[in-house]
């Protein structure tokens, strides 16, 4: 079996159904791989499929078995080729391997959305609210920070908007909680019994 598939290989016949021969291959190493009954199986599949594709070579001349090219190049392959090629030039980043207009998006984004916060934040702030009031403490803290630390503001809004998500994620994950109805039966339960 290891013979034939490698006499194909060499005069290149494995190109006229290269998936085909490939799962040739890789049930003749697994068969090689078992033994007994399981082997024995593995070979008689291996076997039909070797004289299937052998059926197949047969069937256009030889000249043109042994000229079996790979197929031409589509346009998504050249797109990859194009890709590829560029990939190593001063576009990337050698050291992260990713472009160097990400970080610039990143920061942007970051500082759209920590604006956002800061007005989503004024438009919910009562007009008289007093100077304890909590939203009117929340959005004098955000209008500081953005003063003193955009960075910061920025930061702090990336750590506040994961902490929403996860809390959003895991509201429709906690159990309901039914002790408050307990409780009260309880009480009813030791009324009752004290009457």
């Amino acid at each position: 079996m290891d013979a034939t598939l490698d006499a194909w290989r060499e005069r290149g016949a494995h190109r006229l159904d290269p998936v085909r021969f490939h799962f040739i291959e890789t049930l003749a190493r697994r068969a090689a791989d078992h033994g007994g009954e399981a082997r024995r199986i593995l070979e008689e599949k291996v076997s039909a499929l070797l004289a299937a594709y052998g059926e197949d070579l047969q069937k256009i001349p030889d000249a043109e078995a042994a000229a079996v090219k790979p197929p031409a190049r589509g346009p998504l392959a050249e797109l990859t080729g194009h890709l590829v090629q560029h990939a190593s030039s001063e576009r990337m980043d050698p050291v992260t391997n990713e472009l160097k207009v990400l970080p610039f998006f990143r920061s942007t984004w970051s500082k759209l959305s920590a604006e956002r916060r800061l007005t989503q934040s004024l438009a919910k702030l009562p007009q008289n609210a007093g100077p304890l009031n909590s939203h009117n403490l929340v959005h004098q803290s955000l209008t500081l920070m953005r003063e003193l630390s955009p960075e910061y503001l920025n930061r702090f809004v990336s750590y506040v908007d994961a902490l929403l998500w996860v809390d959003q994620a895991n509201v429709g994950n906690a159990p309901a909680s039914n002790d408050a109805p307990r409780a009260e039966s309880g009480k009813k339960a030791a009324r009752s019994k004290s009457n």
